[in-house]
């Protein structure tokens, strides 16, 4: 049964009367638990207010320039029941920090100033923490978009147009990474025959910019290999034959998962980022799956794959790529990943290159398997064989550990046992 749960502005310190600069939500929104409802701002910082509980939005009671204070109603959720009802945070501007103390005196420690050098002389961001956050995730630098917003300041729609003007502009001689290239030729395509103009998905236009960039700054290499999957997918399939009557599909790309994670274990390197002149080693596994949808590609995060088993990550699988296709995905499904895995095995093709998904520093290409004639003990034999495709950033990974990384994973397909070691 529905419950409805009012959300107060929660402890903020000494602060009363503080203006609200953006909301996130309206009526009829789906929250989830600690997704930013709304920014605050002091004379001091500006500040994101989470929500406690999850829920549709019923009532709205703030709107942009209005005065709050601690207490204050923000909305009305109606959750379902039994839904956990935590002490409220109060989030501060980094992304990565945690949770900023309530105490009055920690309220600015954590948050983003409130201006920054913009991208031409005299020009200032004035955006908050969500949307600067935003602006970091696409690739955009906030100094350069120009704020529409209360006291120009930078909102959501301003991030959205300066990339969608991004694309639309011819890269010049210029360009923002310094590459010397011609501007793109421009052609009347109806003078040749009938046409038909049809605009990019938002995910085209928003991943479009993330893969130009990434191609374009990282030094991609690629390197090839083959895995002898004939025994892993007799086990799958015997596996698959298992769990049929519970309708849990056990697919290759289940195991490829448990033998990524054995491959980064031995290999920690290929689990970094790059930050400036420091690599940043990742003791999670939290493993990227690009899902192809009608909209575009898009890339949900499976959480801590070397805790979980063959068949949960099946429906893990399963279910996160339903909620990729049905438009229900949130973008937190899509963030702090490790490695990424693209397989195109259920379509075709022998080899390709994957683009590598920053801040990662490798990737995973899988290509279809076919039947070859394999070698072994004096006489070739019938083995069903796997292409790898495995992109690395070249500033922090070398060829020959490439090569013994490829050829590690293709040893733990080859050889499923391995995974249980």
């Amino acid at each position: 049964m529905a419950e409805m749960k009012q959300v107060l502005v929660p402890d903020i310190g000494d602060y009363k009367g503080v203006s609200v600069i953006e909301v996130m939500f309206k009526v009829g929104d789906t929250i989830n638990e600690d997704d930013t409802l709304l920014t605050l701002e002091t004379d001091k910082a500006a500040m994101d207010i989470p929500s406690p509980y999850t829920g549709v939005v019923k009532e709205m009671h703030v709107e942009i320039g209005d005065k709050i204070s601690r207490g204050s109603l923000i909305l009305v959720l109606e959750c379902a029941e039994q839904i956990p009802t935590p002490a409220p945070l109060l989030k501060g501007g980094s992304d990565t920090a945690p949770a900023a103390p309530v105490a009055a005196q920690a309220v600015a420690a954590p948050v983003t100033p409130p201006f920054e050098k913009g991208g031409a002389v005299g020009i200032s961001a004035h955006a908050s923490p969500a949307i600067r956050r935003f602006a970091r995730e696409l690739g955009v630098d906030i100094g350069q978009v120009k704020g529409s917003g209360e006291k120009g300041r930078v909102t959501k729609d301003d991030v959205q147009l300066f990339v969608k003007a991004a694309l639309a502009q011819p890269r010049g001689a210029a360009g923002g990474n310094g590459l010397q290239v011609l501007d793109m030729p421009i052609f009347d395509f109806a003078k040749f025959g009938t046409i038909e103009s049809r605009p990019l998905s938002r995910i085209q236009k928003i991943s479009g910019a993330n893969l130009h960039r990434n191609w374009v700054t990282i030094p991609h290499v690629t390197q090839f290999d083959e895995a002898d999957i004939t025994d892993m997918e007799a086990f799958r399939k015997q596996l698959g034959a298992e769990y049929a009557k519970q309708n849990i599909k056990i697919t290759p790309l289940a195991f490829m998962l448990k033998a990524v994670v054995a491959a980064l274990q031995k290999f920690p390197k290929f689990n970094t980022s790059l930050d400036g002149e420091n690599l940043i080693y990742k003791q999670y596994f939290h493993i990227g799956v690009a899902v192809d949808t009608p909209d575009g590609l898009m890339v949900p995060v499976l959480r801590d794959v070397d805790k979980k088993g063959i068949v949960q990550l099946a429906q893990e699988l399963a279910e996160i790529s339903a909620k990729a296709r049905d438009k229900k995905i949130t973008a937190n499904d899509m963030q702090g990943g490790c490695f990424t895995i693209s397989s195109l095995g259920g379509i075709g093709g022998t080899a390709f290159t994957p683009i590598i998904n920053a801040p990662e520093v490798a990737i995973l290409g899988v290509s279809k398997s076919s039947m070859k004639p394999v070698y072994q003990d004096g006489q070739f034999v019938p083995r069903l064989m796997l292409p790898l495709s495995v992109s690395y950033d070249h500033r922090v990974i070398d060829g020959a550990a490439a090569a013994r990384f490829t050829a590690y994973l293709a040893q733990v397909l080859s050889d499923i046992r391995r995974l249980a070691l």
